[in-house]
């Protein structure tokens, strides 16, 4: 049969008699140019795996800081509240130990190359904090205030392990601190308006019917502060804006009808109606 019939057409080396055909050059593998590309390969392999190393440990933050978040709304039916505070301060220590790893782990290096694996767990640790400070204080954290809480000092036990990096030994890496980017800020404050939002739901279901009047004005004074950003900051800023807004309506509906309905409704279904008509209000939001 012959090869336009259907047979397999020959390969190019088969054309060379046999014991004749050509046969590859060696590469010489302490070229310089193999070398270089052999510490490029070295430098990019560390690179990702500090990469991966950082995506893991953003990942425990971000789920010791919800779990801080969850206990943190045990606070408006607990008893005693100060257990709380005192509670959610012991976990935020064990999250503020990872980010303490984070920042060994960016010594020497640009902090903004890795960003992207280490800012969804930065945001949720402003939400947690920020979270605990407006039930402390009624106040708003700031930036200045949270990142000071990110200087960490060497303690005697890791300067005598080998816990500290080798290039930490000098007196200069004694210290670690991680900032917090003004973006990743804004994005936490901006998550933590959605917590105030069920805070708010979960009192009025308590009986406290002056929560949710503070709440409702502090949100409008956070709500403001991200209008003057509108359009003009990151793109990520003015997608959180809308659920900003529709958080402030469920609070602010919740105020109304305490207000004006609030000697009609016994207070065990207060909680019941904000529920149904929150519902309401997002069905109209999805129309729209």
């Amino acid at each position: 049969m012959s090869g336009k019939e259907g047979g397999f057409r020959k390969r190019k080396h088969d054309n060379f008699p046999h014991g004749h055909r050509r046969e590859e050059k060696d590469v010489n593998s302490s070229s310089a140019v193999m070398l270089s590309f052999k510490s490029f390969q070295l430098e990019l392999d560390t690179r990702h795996d500090k990469y991966e190393r950082l995506v893991k440990l953003s990942r425990d933050i971000t789920i010791e800081s919800k779990r801080t978040i969850f206990l943190l709304h045990r606070i408006t039916s607990a008893p005693n509240g100060e257990e709380i505070l005192m509670e959610s301060e012991a976990k935020l220590d064990v999250v503020r130990q990872k980010i303490k790893q984070v920042a060994q782990e960016l010594v020497g290096e640009d902090m903004y190359q890795f960003h992207r694996a280490i800012s969804p767990g930065l945001q949720e640790y402003v939400e947690a904090v920020s979270f605990q400070y407006f039930i402390k204080t009624r106040s708003l954290i700031s930036i200045e205030e949270i990142n000071k809480q990110l200087i960490f000092v060497a303690e005697e036990k890791e300067e005598e392990t080998d816990v500290v990096p080798s290039d930490c030994h000098n007196k200069q890496h004694r210290t670690w601190s991680l900032k917090v980017t003004p973006v990743d800020y804004l994005l936490g404050v901006a998550d933590l308006t959605g917590e105030l939002m069920r805070m708010c739901i979960n009192s009025v279901g308590n009986g406290d019917i002056d929560t949710p009047f503070e709440l409702s004005q502090f949100l409008r004074q956070i709500y403001d502060g991200f209008s003057y950003i509108g359009n003009t900051g990151p793109y990520e800023v003015s997608k959180k804006l809308y659920t900003l807004k529709q958080s402030l309506a469920k609070v602010e509906n919740a105020c109304y009808t305490l207000k004006v309905r609030g000697s009609e409704i016994p207070k065990h279904m207060l909680a019941d109606v904000f529920s149904t008509k929150a519902e309401i209000i997002d069905q109209e939001d999805g129309l729209s």
